[in-house]
């Protein structure tokens, strides 16, 4: 099987060994930039006071610019941001425009530091590491994540020497003024380097976005097209957040074709925040024993059942404080506030009290899953992407909040700390929010009791029509609708809420004002340093043609780039899909 390592090429190789088998393979990092030994120690509040005065000539641009480049990947060898790749294969349906027909997920962490690596959250074969998988039938395609991972990267080794420069104008991107610029590699390259566009920002010239692909094509190999993104995540610290990649019409030989959109993301860069207890341990102070105040005369011992509910709340938490941690669940923000707002109109037109608070929390995955950890609900981020309406949010919600008012059970062993001592890659494979056939029937039932008596009870019209939609589009989308952590939303048999089908309108694609779900990435836009979680401020279209609905459909992304604000207030560049998502909100 032929491998082709070079600078930072992206390759999809064939192999006639099980039939045909594609994968996409990572670079190599044989060759590194001749400054990155000496980079690797600086900070990036160094780095504007290391570079030279103000640039004159595109020269002067360029030689800044490759300067910035080797320290971008001085800083990447030592972070490990989560990275996660979803996959839809296209085909054109009998009006020629492409549908998704399949789909594949990589969930990972990356990790630069020596050579291109993954760390699997899924438990791939050959994820972080080449292996030759055997596939089913004479001719099959297999990704593997790490090239998807790998387009953060330029070119490990990017010099002058090896490129011809084409300045083409200036541009904004969001808030950042850019220098835009062609990159050719030179003629009679032993290796195959980036090819297409690239644009700079005009401050401390750092590229924060390239488009394009890797040239030349080897003969029995092929390169990808990509459009990859950065932000400005930090002072002087542009990182790679978003890579959006497609192909259209790439022939692959054997007379197969390669029709395909994947959208990959990075977050869960601060290290420091998520192993604060180790780093922070030797600044913790302790009170002394004369100025701790004793309560015993005014606290009593927990009563059996209060004691109870505690054990709960303490296996609660070390469940979410665990997902935290690893970069999963998105620490407690504004959208959580919003998910709580929809549950409290539940509880109170139903004329409930649980006598203790119910929390909502965001899963960053893409997944659609939606699940509790005791009382707390908890819905991933594909799932607030794709869902149309409020009605629709609070059905989600009903059902889960049906599981606690019904009082089914949680499994209290994480109470017991040591239950969460596993690699975080294991994540998944250990932690178990699924509930039986019976409670999952049970909640469905409860659901629809709480919403026939709350605001949105005239709505669920519209709650129905995304149910019907995801029931379509499982068996073409299984990873998008396979769930992780909790249960599915569309069985093989069954779906959740199905109730809610029978009153429900017949789906009709060629509808413009008949929205029964969102493309992906429309809704939640999450910080990639802090991994807060918040609505996307993408201001609404109008729809041209029944083509720009994309129910539950990779697009583009576009990020409205700002700077990192000097001093404390924070400002994170606002993310915005292809302009029709936001019609749809």
């Amino acid at each position: 099987m032929q491998m082709v390592r070079s600078g930072s090429v992206l390759v999809f190789v064939l192999s006639l060994v099980f039939g045909v088998e594609a994968q996409v393979l990572p670079a190599s990092s044989a060759q590194s930039a001749p400054n990155n030994a000496g980079a690797a120690t600086v900070a990036p509040a160094q780095i504007s006071e290391s570079l030279p005065p103000a640039a004159l000539t595109l020269n002067d641009v360029l030689d800044r610019m490759v300067q910035r480049e080797h320290l971008f990947m001085a800083q990447m060898r030592h972070l490990h941001p989560m990275v996660e790749t979803y996959l839809q294969d296209l085909k054109n349906d009998s009006t020629g425009n492409p549908l998704p027909v399949k789909d594949q997920y990589f969930l990972g962490r990356l990790d630069l530091s020596d050579g291109p690596e993954d760390v699997s959250f899924m438990g791939q074969p050959g994820f972080g590491r080449r292996v030759l998988e055997k596939m089913t039938g004479a001719y099959s395609l297999h990704f593997l994540p790490l090239g998807f991972a790998q387009m953060v990267v330029l070119d490990e080794d990017f010099q002058k020497r090896y490129y011809d420069f084409t300045f083409v104008r200036r541009e904004f991107l969001g808030e950042i003024r850019c220098l835009v610029i062609d990159v050719k590699p030179k003629p009679n390259q032993k290796v195959a380097r980036f090819m297409g566009r690239i644009w700079v920002e005009d401050q401390d010239y750092n590229i924060v976005r390239f488009n394009g692909t890797y040239y030349p094509q080897p003969k029995l190999n092929f390169f990808f097209h990509f459009d990859s993104w950065r932000l400005n995540m930090r002072q002087g610290t542009w990182l790679p957040a978003y890579v959006y990649t497609e192909e259209s019409n790439l022939k692959t030989g054997w007379n197969k074709t390669l029709h395909f959109k994947a959208q990959t993301r990075l977050w869960g860069y601060d290290l420091k925040g998520l192993g604060r207890n180790n780093e922070e341990f030797t600044q913790i102070l302790i009170d002394s024993p004369q100025s701790v105040k004793d309560q015993s005369d005014a606290a009593a011992d927990a009563s059996p059942v209060m004691a109870q509910r505690m054990w709960e709340r303490q296996a609660e938490q070390n469940a979410v404080d665990h997902l935290e941690k690893v970069g999963l669940l998105a620490p407690s923000g504004d959208v959580d506030k919003i998910l709580a707002t929809v549950v409290n109109n539940l509880l109170v037109t139903n004329n409930i009290d649980l006598q203790g608070d119910i929390h909502c929390r965001v899963l960053l995955t893409a997944p659609l899953e939606s699940f509790t950890i005791g009382h707390i609900i908890v819905m991933s981020r594909g799932l607030l992407d794709v869902l149309p309406d409020e009605a629709s949010l609070a059905m989600v919600l009903a059902h889960e909040l049906s599981h606690i008012v019904l009082g089914h059970s949680f499994d209290t062993r994480l109470a017991f700390n040591d239950k969460l001592f596993f690699p975080d890659q294991d994540s998944f494979r250990r932690l178990d929010f699924k509930r039986s056939p019976a409670d999952e029937e049970a909640a469905d039932i409860k659901a629809l009791e709480l919403l026939k008596n709350s605001p949105y009870k005239d709505k669920l019209g519209n709650a129905g029509l995304f149910l019907k939609a995801l029931q379509e589009k499982a068996p073409d989308l299984p990873n998008l609708i396979r769930p992780h952590l909790g249960n599915s939303f569309a069985g093989s048999n069954a779906i959740r809420m199905s109730s809610l089908l029978s009153s429900t309108p017949a789906l009709d694609d060629k509808r413009v004002d008949q929205i029964a779900a969102l493309p992906l990435g429309g809704r939640i836009k999450v910080d990639p340093w802090t991994d807060r979680a918040e609505l996307s401020k993408a201001k609404p279209v109008a729809l041209i043609s029944a083509r720009e609905k994309m129910e539950f459909e990779i697009t583009p992304v576009f990020p409205y780039l700002t700077r990192f604000p000097i001093g404390n207030a924070e400002k994170v560049a606002l993310t915005t899909t292809t302009p029709t998502e936001s019609t749809q909100k």
